[in-house]
């Protein structure tokens, strides 16, 4: 007979197979009942966990009844072969049975015989033994109280914690790639555990995925402040040292108790900042030939804008992975967040993280924009560095981040234009457009596979259209199209013809089309959000000027002003003199938004 509970909370015998136990209630008393196994638990205690709310007033007869119920469905099952009873003490029951037969006393066991770090493949053993007793939530059917779910919560950090055994032990024997095979799916779904994440970030780290155990960080440091108001802890932090530890001829670390620490910077540091290479980036042969004669040419930063959606941190980050090896004195990246939906990245936050990078020590940093931005610069004037610095909201949150020396090359990226950087930096603009219906194809073909595209090459070219070539957009169907294996590209594209359901079809989970919209138009003025929804609703893709300002009622040069700043976010073009274009899936979302 074996009892489970890191899961269904199940009763089984090899005979009869799994037992019938009846309803969530009566399966709660059992469980209940093993969670405390050899020990008497009150009826009271029963009533607290089976009602969520008030208990009816009859609740001790439930209870009686229910245990009754048990007792029977254990005794027809022969339990007391097994040495399993369940007996009556006054006001109290016991179930007596041997601890071996409850699946969370197994899990205790191997877990407690693992040793990490002194027998790590012996651990590796026991921990997926341990691991594989698991078979859902914990206490998965029975009722939702607090006293189940607090027991449910501390099995759910035991394996957990066993989790994180397990990727020690991996570590320890060298095979890293297996130790974040193990975290990664935890850490998903665990994003604000720090230990976990910090464990991932190592792992990572150690099979060679450093830009990936960087993204971990950033996305964990932002979600301790959006949703718990907190910065990063001990274990996060010391992870995130470890990664920015220099990497290409560093000398060797030295312990912050050791009386030989310097506090000059390691002129060795070479950090290695880039996000992972983007996967099937396909295409921007001329615009990756432009930025390449950009930026070894005169200009020293380079400003690649355009829309939402199509594609600017990808080509970033492609062209900087692609001529990496020019700039041996390392490559920096930052998110400044600038239309992320949230807080824009800070520029002294950055600057921080790049000093680290580059060797300072921690306490060496200044407090201040103003002098922790005239370190970097001193520090990175006589380097070969590539700093890229990703969706930006303002010239005036890149200055402080805008290296010196004619030796280091800059790309910024944004949805705005980013004039003011033009006028007082000689930023060279690069504006990136939608893809052309070819390379629209074949990046649907990256992604689906090219013999579904070849399947119906009529029907990927018009997906292409209603895509508008907007390469989020194309990654969103795609998305769709992957999830429904049956469905041709023609029935995916008649679906995407229908503009109520246009938006909603280029999403996936958090992120597409409307979400990144939705960035965009977080950050205009409200003034300008009320003519963007104007525009959606009262005109054609092309308007004019006078017309709008007819409309409204306001001043043509206030109208032109407000289109103009629309133009800048690259919510609309500006076609010729007083004449601008939206694009379709511009004005569907402009439709949708409240006035």
């Amino acid at each position: 007979m074996e009892f489970s509970l890191l899961g269904p909370v199940t009763a089984a015998t090899v005979a009869a197979g799994e037992l019938p136990l009846g309803p969530a209630k009566r399966r709660s008393v059992l469980a209940m009942l093993l969670l405390q196994a050899n020990t008497t638990v009150s009826v009271a205690q029963l009533i607290d966990s089976v009602w969520e709310d008030e208990p009816p007033a009859h609740a001790r007869t439930v209870v009686q009844g229910h245990v009754s119920r048990l007792r029977a469905t254990l005794a027809e099952a022969g339990a007391d072969a097994y040495g399993v009873s369940l007996a009556t003490h006054g006001s109290a029951y016991l179930l007596r049975l041997p601890e071996a037969l409850v699946d969370t006393y197994r899990f205790g066991e191997l877990v407690a015989r693992a040793r990490p770090v002194e027998a790590p493949a012996e651990a590796v053993g026991l921990l997926r033994e341990a691991l594989g007793l698991w078979h859902g939530p914990a206490l998965t059917g029975t009722v939702p109280t607090p006293p189940f779910a607090a027991a449910a919560h501390a099995l759910e950090e035991r394996r957990l914690h066993a989790v994180e055994s397990l990727a020690r032990a991996y570590g320890a024997l060298g095979a890293h790639d297996h130790a974040v095979a193990a975290l990664l799916p935890e850490a998903a779904a665990q994003p604000l555990r720090e230990s976990l994440v910090a464990t991932l970030m190592l792992a990572l780290h150690r099979a060679g995925r450093r830009s990936e155990a960087m993204e971990w960080y950033h996305r964990t440091r932002r979600l301790l402040a959006d949703d718990l108001g907190v910065d990063p802890g001990e274990a996060l932090r010391a992870a995130y040292g470890t990664l920015l530890a220099p990497t290409v001829g560093a000398a060797p670390p030295v312990s912050p108790e050791s009386p030989e620490r310097t506090t000059r910077t390691d002129p060795w540091a070479t950090p290695q900042l880039l996000p992972r290479r983007p996967a099937g980036f396909l295409g921007r042969d001329g615009e990756l030939d432009g930025l390449t004669r950009l930026l070894t040419g005169s200009a020293e930063v380079a400003l690649v804008t355009g829309p939402a959606g199509v594609g600017k941190t990808a080509f970033a980050a492609h062209w900087a992975h692609v001529h990496g090896e020019a700039f041996p004195d390392g490559r920096l990246f930052a998110d400044l967040r600038g239309f992320s939906g949230g807080e824009e990245a800070q520029p002294c936050e950055v600057l921080r993280e790049f000093l680290l990078a580059l060797g300072t020590p921690a306490d060496r940093i200044p407090s201040s924009q103003q002098a922790a931005s005239a370190l970097y610069r001193s520090i990175v004037a006589g380097r070969r560095l590539l700093v890229v610095l990703d969706n930006a909201r303002s010239s005036a949150q890149v200055r402080p981040l805008l290296p010196a020396g004619a030796e280091c090359a800059t790309i910024v990226t944004s949805r705005s234009r980013l004039d003011g950087l033009v006028a007082t930096d000689s930023a060279r603009p690069l504006r990136l457009r939608a893809l052309g219906t070819e390379e629209g194809v074949a990046l649907l073909g990256a992604v689906l596979g090219p013999d579904r595209v070849a399947e119906d090459p009529e029907a990927a070219a018009e997906l292409v259209a209603l895509c508008e070539g907007l390469p989020l957009a194309l990654r969103a169907a795609a998305a769709q199209l992957t999830a429904r294996p049956r469905w041709r590209l023609a029935r995916l594209a008649s679906a995407l013809r229908d503009e109520r359901q246009r938006l909603a079809l280029l999403s996936a989970e958090d992120t597409g089309v409307a979400a990144a919209l939705r960035a965009s138009v977080a950050r205009l003025s409200e003034d300008d959000a009320r003519l963007l929804s104007a525009l959606g609703t009262g005109f054609s893709r092309v308007v004019d000027v006078s017309a709008v300002a007819a409309l409204a009622g306001a001043d043509p040069d206030v109208t032109r002003y407000g289109l103009d700043r629309l133009a800048e976010m690259h919510l609309v073009d500006e076609e010729s003199t007083g004449r601008y274009v939206m694009t379709d899936l511009v004005k569907l979302f402009a439709q949708r938004r409240p006035e």
